[in-house]
């Protein structure tokens, strides 16, 4: 069992982490989509999300604090999927369905980081090691 959510850690991590140093990689570029999507400070929107991403991967593919990873990217996919894939604003037919097809892998992603959360936030899941949720930060 520990093998096997290993390797879900590291593959599920792995996009964000990637994403993660991505956005810092093409700062420039990703600022201007978010300028085009009109995020109010966009480059302080890039820097953050970036860090978010590459934070809430690391975290959870080391299993250190992955409650609080998967917080992160849960927080982070919900805003971009609103924010940068809003396709119900789109009128041309091709942008709406790519932009649909972007929202709901973020929505299913941040699913995912929700679940996650939840299962060790609240104890259910004990094999990550170390939690932000044992030290009592998430105790509803």
């Amino acid at each position: 069992m520990n093998a096997v959510l290993l390797v879900g850690r590291i593959l599920f991590a792995f996009i964000f982490i990637t994403s993660g140093i991505t956005h810092f990689a093409k700062l420039e570029a990703m600022t201007g989509y978010a300028k085009y999507k009109k995020l109010p400070a966009a480059k302080f929107g890039v820097l953050i999300s970036g860090l978010f991403f590459l934070l809430g991967g690391v975290y959870i593919a080391i299993g250190l604090w992955v409650d609080l990873g998967a917080l992160l990217l849960a927080i982070t996919l919900i805003l971009a999927a609103v924010i940068f894939h809003n396709f119900w604003k789109e009128t041309d037919a091709t942008a709406k369905q790519n932009e649909m097809i972007a929202f709901n892998k973020n929505i299913a992603l941040a699913g995912a980081a929700l679940i996650l959360f939840a299962l060790i936030a609240f104890g259910s899941l004990t094999e990550f090691g170390p939690s932000v949720g044992s030290l009592n930060f998430f105790d509803f």
